[in-house]
């Protein structure tokens, strides 16, 4: 069952991953970036979303922060080692870690609208149906109610939501075709020892950016 989603804020940051030190965000919202919003509104082990569309409703408009940011990261290795052993620890302590500047290429002023639909899982039980979770989902929606406040690419950019009742007219300098190039599509966890990403060519056609399916030939790893 499908459902739209309209999303705006001040800041985004969705990080292209082949950049190691300066941050530096894709032209758009990510696939992946989408399923967190709506998965930060309503989660449940019985469904899962898949993202079908997303419409850019806003001039694609960046700008250059500079940030402070601790230099410690949580390395591989630990986190491995953790989940083998079921226990450990992977906090940073930032009060004794070591700040440094960095600078990020954000994008402001962002507004889109989330396209999607939820399949239904194993795990869902004789009690759930995709009526009760569309119901569910929609109240949740309309009421502002979400798990943790959702958030595009970072913590520090929230978003604000509500249910699409029209899409947005594309603006004038995103009409025709527009190669945004290879973009993350999401991480395959189908293996949870050797989790990859994966990635698809994101064509945007009139500021609507279609999202291919996981069995597509245009996901590739």
């Amino acid at each position: 069952m499908s459902i739209r989603l309209e999303v705006w804020g001040d800041f985004a940051l969705f990080t292209r991953p082949e950049m190691k030190t300066e941050r530096v965000s894709y032209d758009v919202m990510t696939p992946s970036a989408a399923r967190g919003i709506l998965e930060a509104i309503y989660w449940h082990p019985g469904m899962k979303w898949v993202i079908d569309k997303i419409y850019v409703c806003s001039p694609i408009r960046f700008c250059n922060v500079r940030r402070n940011e601790v230099k410690s990261t949580v390395s591989l290795k630990s986190a491995k080692a953790v989940m083998e052993k079921g226990e450990g620890d992977l906090a940073l302590y930032i009060a004794g870690d070591v700040r440094q500047q960095r600078d990020a290429m954000l994008l402001r002023n962002v507004h889109y609208v989330i396209e999607a639909h939820f399949d239904m899982t194993s795990d869902a039980t004789a009690d759930d149906n995709p009526g009760k979770f569309q119901d569910i989902i929609k109240r949740r929606i309309n009421r502002g109610q979400c798990y943790h406040h959702p958030y595009f690419g970072c913590r520090e950019f929230p978003v604000n939501f509500a249910m699409c009742e029209k899409i947005p007219q594309c603006p004038d300098e995103l009409k025709g075709k527009k190669d945004l190039g290879f973009m993350l599509w999401d991480m395959d966890y189908s293996d949870p020892k050797d989790i990859q990403p994966l990635f698809f060519r994101a064509l945007m056609v009139d500021g609507v950016l279609t999202i291919p399916s996981r069995d597509s030939e245009e996901v590739i790893g």
